[in-house]
Formats: C-alpha cells, sequence, structure tokens
C-alpha cells in the first residue's frame, strides 16, 4: 500500500482522537508551566509521561533532552507541549512505515489479537482501503471458532463488496486459509486478508492453532504470510506488550495496529510497544468510521498526544 499523502485536517483528526490521553497530559504540563523548570519539575514531568504509559525509560529520556534544551528556565506551557511533541516525533519516526503489499500476488496478510482488540473491524476497513486503492482483496474468515465473529467478517465483506471464503464453525483454521491463498490465485486477487481468532495467551491450543497456520501457508508459499499484522488495543495499557511479546513469539509479528486510541487516556502505550518489540506501526485507529482507521503518521500523533492540533512550522 503506498504512503498516503497528509490530508487537511490529519492534525486536528489526531488531536480529537487522543483527546483522552492529551487531556491527561495537558492537565499536568499546565501545572509544570508555572515553575521554573528546575530538576524538581521535571521529575514531576517524567512522572506524568510515566503515567500516559510511554514507558520509564523513554519518559526519562525525554524528559533528559528536555533538561539540556532549557534547564533553570520559566518555559510556558504550549513551549512543553511543543518541545514534548519534538521529542516524542523524533522517537516515533523510524516506526512510521506504510503497509507495503508489493511482491509477487496473492499477499497474504494474517490479522492476530486477543479477543475484543478490534481485529476483524480492522480488517474490514482495510478492505475498504485496498478496494478504494483498487487492489483485488479476498477475505478468508479463519476465526472458525466463533460463529459471531464470521457473521461480522462476513458483513464486512458484503459491505465492502469483497468476496469472502468462510467454512463452518470448527472447520481447520488453517486449511480454510489454505484454501483462500489457492482461490486467490485462481481468481486474480492480488491480497488475501485473513482474519484469525481471537486468542489469550494463556489458551495455547488457540496460540498451536495460529502457529500451524503459518506453518500450513509457508506450503504455498516458503514466504507467507507476507503480513502479520497485531491489533491491539490501547486501552488495556501496559498489558500491550505482553500480548505483543506473545504473538511474536507464535507468528512472527511483522507491523502493528493499535485501535481505540480515542477511547483511553493511555495513548503513549504506542510508544512502549513499538520501541520495546522494534515494530512499525501501520494504522492507529481513532474513532468508528472507516477513515478513523489512519496510517501512522509519527507527527500528528505526537502532537496530538499533548494536544496540539496543527502542524509545527
Amino acid at each position: 500500500m503506498s504512503d498516503q499523502d497528509k490530508k487537511p485536517g490529519l492534525f486536528s483528526r489526531f488531536a480529537k482522537g487522543l483527546k483522552r490521553s492529551s487531556d491527561r497530559l495537558s492537565e499536568g504540563v499546565a501545572a509544570i508551566a508555572k515553575k521554573p523548570l528546575d530538576r524538581e519539575t521535571l521529575d514531576e514531568l517524567e512522572e506524568l509521561l510515566i503515567a500516559s504509559d510511554l514507558g520509564g525509560v523513554a519518559a526519562m529520556e525525554i524528559v533528559e533532552a528536555l533538561k539540556e534544551q532549557r534547564f533553570g528556565e520559566n518555559v510556558s506551557e504550549a513551549e512543553i507541549k511543543e518541545a514534548l511533541a519534538a521529542e516524542i516525533a523524533k522517537r516515533l519516526k523510524p516506526y512510521e512505515k506504510p503497509l507495503d503489499l508489493s511482491g509477487a500476488p496473492p499477499r497474504v496478510v494474517l490479522f492476530v489479537g486477543v479477543n475484543g482488540s478490534g481485529k476483524t473491524t480492522t480488517l474490514g476497513k482495510i478492505s475498504q482501503k485496498l478496494n478504494d486503492e483498487n487492489w483485488r482483496p479476498l477475505i478468508a474468515a479463519g476465526d472458525t471458532f466463533r460463529a459471531a465473529a464470521v457473521e461480522q467478517v462476513a458483513a464486512w465483506a458484503d459491505r465492502t463488496n469483497t468476496p469472502i471464503i468462510k467454512k463452518d464453525i470448527g472447520a481447520d483454521a488453517a486449511g480454510l486459509i489454505f484454501d483462500a491463498y489457492g482461490q486467490a490465485m485462481m481468481q486474480g486477487r492480488n491480497v488475501v486478508l485473513a482474519d484469525t481468532a481471537g486468542r489469550l495467551q494463556n489458551r495455547r491450543e488457540l496460540m498451536e492453532e495460529l502457529e500451524k497456520i503459518v506453518r500450513v501457508l509457508k506450503k504455498k508459499d516458503p514466504k507467507a504470510p507476507h503480513e502479520v499484522i497485531l491489533v491491539l488495543d490501547a486501552t488495556v495499557g501496559q498489558n500491550a506488550l505482553s500480548q505483543a511479546e506473545i504473538f511474536k513469539q507464535a507468528a512472527e509479528v511483522s507491523g502493528l495496529v493499535m485501535t481505540k486510541l480515542d477511547g483511553t487516556a493511555k495513548g503513549g502505550v504506542l510508544m512502549a510497544v513499538a520501541e520495546k518489540h522494534d515494530l512499525p506501526i501501520y494504522y492507529i485507529g481513532v474513532g468508528e468510521g472507516v477513515d478513523d482507521l489512519q496510517p501512522f503518521d509519527a507527527e500528528a500523533f505526537a502532537r496530538g498526544l499533548v494536544g496540539l492540533e496543527k502542524e509545527s512550522a
């Protein structure tokens, strides 16, 4: 998928979507801005960043960078926010990568994550975006564990006018996705979007099923799956770190989508996950609509996180 040009309103969209996180930061920054930027004030700022789930190491390093720039000075709320946004954006820029589906088709994209993370909805929204960009996706209803999941992904297939392959509940998920690959080849479909059962880290049998899906796909193409997208729910905060660890072990996760950023004050966890696991961020979800699943933009995210709507000069 090609890199998207910044649309007018992207910064304000991110600011609106990250409002709960930015409200927490803004309130703390407003109090700090009334004091000289001394060691005590910097410690308060570090605690504020940790409370926003940015992670302890990142919070310390961001504060140290600010200390080098403005230590001992009286700085305004706006100046602190600008400095924080610049440091956060600099750290996140290496993880700002588009979902790249170039290569010999069909490209297989697995969507993985725990129940309730927004995995199936994310698949549906990406299907819509691919259709809008003249790709030819095929959806594989690989969550054969829950009838509701099949119904949900089938509804997205209908909504986006995308063909779907599905089987009865209890069917072998690996076999279904294997068949979807073959069907995509026959029909000239260049992307297979494969849903998988939402699974918790402690459900070993479901993690083994995911490992089986990967093994079976490699019989079709040794490089498949070509993308394994881990969909994380921002509202779980630091628990996202352990989820990423487990899914990386089971399925060689290649990139992240973080959803529900509009519903939490823990938006900073996105940076903690990307940095700890060295994973690119393909999309973030800042609302319910299809257009609220946005390609990740480090600067827009950083400015939205600290409550700045406009692009920096």
